[in-house]
This record gives structure tokens, sequence and C-alpha cells, in this order.
């Protein structure tokens, strides 16, 4: 359900970003989330309303897949064109 992430009137989504990656290892994926919750995080100091949520990587299946809170996809593009990362996928996701 969208709640407030930063500022009134500011709701978010839970987008599932998918990472399909041949080689992928914990440490590059480690790398690579760094970079994102940092840039993610600077985002949301300038006022935008995106926030990692978490990550997991399924090592035999050479993917991941990351959880951002956003208040749309193209926010979602952005923080990730900013962190200078590639995805496969952004897809709407519903949290339990």
């Amino acid at each position: 359900m969208p709640r407030p992430l930063a500022g009134p009137g500011a709701q978010t989504t839970s987008w599932v970003v998918e990472h399909y990656w041949p080689g992928l290892t914990s440490e590059l994926f480690r790398t690579l989330t760094r970079r994102i919750h940092r840039t993610a995080a600077a985002m949301a100091r300038d006022g935008m309303p995106v926030r990692c949520r978490h990550s997991t990587l399924v090592p035999a299946d050479e993917a991941a897949y990351s959880v951002i809170e956003a208040a749309s996809q193209a926010l979602v593009q952005e923080l990730y064109a900013r962190a200078g990362a590639g995805f496969d996928g952004i897809v709407a996701a519903v949290e339990m």
C-alpha cells in the first residue's frame, strides 16, 4: 500500500528490479547494491521519494532482485541511471 516517504503527499509503490547477470557473485552484487543505496539516499535528501528496501541474490540462477520504494517506475529508472547500474526489468510489486 502506498505511504508517505518524502514529505506530504509523496506516495510510493514497491518495485522489484530484476538483474540477470552471468557470472554474478555476492561481492559484485554487494558493491552494486551499496552504490544504489548511496544514490537513493542522496536522491531522498533532495526530496525525491525513493528508498531501497532489500536485495536478494540467487547464485544458482545468476540472478538478483532488489525491492525499491518509489513514487514511480521512472524514478527507479532514474535511480539506476544515476548509480550507473544496469537492470533487466522493473515490475510493480505488492509487499505482504
